[in-house]
């Protein structure tokens, strides 16, 4: 369990209590879902890859042609962490469309050890490709739609059977000879700050795979920002015994050696 602590928001470098937060109702962030988010997770108060997720924020706001002050966000950033001290937990950036900057701490959601994926078929809007945006009810509602079908989580898959990913997280697997296997950023997924540290540390093989690649697979796990490598312990109802296996500890292993060694560079 994440230890509590006092959820803080700064919202264009005001600081208070994130439940006393405000913006201003027009807004097409909350109107339209036009903007752009980041979650980043916190160790000690230390955020983990932040110059990279703040990277990924220009690339979406870009996107979708949405302008902020990034050297304004990073110095509302550093004053929110002063005041929050050494908190086990992430960090949500918000960019609006009516020009707010929105910084705040959450607690981390609580991820089982393992957990079950139901596909569910989705087709990708193509501009949106790679762009973090606020209009995250698709994603939601796949989940809804998995859980309605008995699964933890739902696996996004588009109409011609091609495997992307869920809605919050990256998705790898294992093939029945041990080759791990992950969709392509060209396929439209999100490119994951958590996923980019496996691809870099293993021998990831990134393409197209049609879901029966998935259905066979020996494995399988989940990565993401506040999951880090959580195993998946079925797939539409075909299990996966003994999750977590070799190639997902392997990856967690991987993963905590990485997340060490930036950890102390910070």
């Amino acid at each position: 369990m994440t230890s509590s602590f006092e959820e803080l928001a700064s919202v264009d470098g005001r600081i208070g209590a994130t439940a006393e937060a405000t913006i201003g109702l027009k807004d097409d962030g909350l109107y339209r879902g036009d903007g752009a988010f980041e979650v980043i997770r916190l160790y000690q108060g230390k955020p983990f890859a932040l110059v990279d997720h703040l990277d990924r924020l220009e690339r979406s706001t870009a996107a979708i042609e949405l302008g902020f002050d990034r050297g304004a966000l990073e110095a509302e950033i550093d004053a929110l962490l002063e005041r929050a001290g050494a908190v086990e937990g992430q960090l949500r950036l918000i960019v609006t469309r009516g020009g707010r900057r929105v910084a705040a701490t959450e607690p981390i959601p609580d991820h089982p050890e393992t957990l079950s994926l139901a596909t569910v078929t989705y087709c990708p809007t193509v501009i949106l490709n790679g762009v973090k945006s606020l209009s995250y009810a698709a994603n939601m509602q796949a989940t809804r739609l998995a859980k309605a079908h008995g699964a933890d989580e739902a696996c996004l898959v588009r109409p011609d059977g091609t495997v992307l990913e869920p809605p919050t997280s990256s998705v790898f697997w294992a093939s029945a000879e041990g080759e791990l296997r992950t969709p392509a950023l060209t396929d439209g997924v999100l490119e994951s700050i958590t996923r980019d540290r496996l691809v870099k540390a293993l021998d990831v093989e990134e393409g197209s795979w049609h879901v029966d690649e998935l259905h066979g697979a020996a494995e399988a796990f989940l990565a993401s920002t506040t999951r880090e490598i959580q195993a998946v312990s079925s797939v539409d109802g075909q299990d996966f015994p003994g999750a977590p296996g070799p190639r997902t500890r392997e990856a967690q292993d991987a993963f905590a050696e990485t997340l060490g060694r930036e950890l102390r560079e910070l």
